[in-house]
């Protein structure tokens, strides 16, 4: 696990972020026009709006990616989180997860959120060891395969 270093974007990562995705995507679910909206350009739906993006990798090689995607100043979505099946259970997932939500915190979020489905229980007990909690969905989602709503809310500083 020594060789795992969490990373914020770089644009020779661009590609690993839609392949992961699609991976873990299209093993459990089909690629949607919301997913397809972040993998296809991640600088204009995530960067762009002062989002990040994190990888982890095993020496060079790209193992897994999460998205910290601003939706207002005060709201982040903790998003397209994928460790490769060779990587699972080595505490990947928590790492990526930490680092997305730090990057909230340090942008001013006061709550962050995720959406999930119900069959990926290993990610739902990963999300509630980083502290979110099943919530009332506040609107309509743009997943059809989403029907677990999670928020973090941050303490006021």
């Amino acid at each position: 696990m020594d060789t795992i270093t969490i990373v914020p974007f770089r644009q020779e990562l661009s590609e690993a972020f839609a392949l992961l995705n699609q991976e873990w995507i299209e093993q459990f679910f089909k690629i949607e026009e919301s997913d397809l909206k972040m993998l296809r350009d991640p600088h204009a739906s995530i960067l762009s709006a002062g989002g990040q993006i994190f990888f982890a990798l095993d020496g060079p090689a790209p193992v897994g990616t999460i998205a910290a995607v601003r939706q207002s100043d005060a709201v982040f979505e903790l998003a397209k989180m994928a460790v490769r099946p060779s990587h699972q259970g080595r505490g990947l997932g928590e790492r990526l997860g930490l680092a997305a939500i730090q990057h909230a915190r340090e942008c001013g979020a006061a709550m962050m959120f995720l959406e999930t489905n119900n069959i990926l229980q290993n990610a739902i007990r990963l999300y509630a060891r980083l502290g979110f909690v099943h919530a009332q969905r506040p609107g309509p989602s743009p997943y059809e395969r989403s029907n677990v709503y999670m928020e973090l809310r941050f303490p006021k500083k």
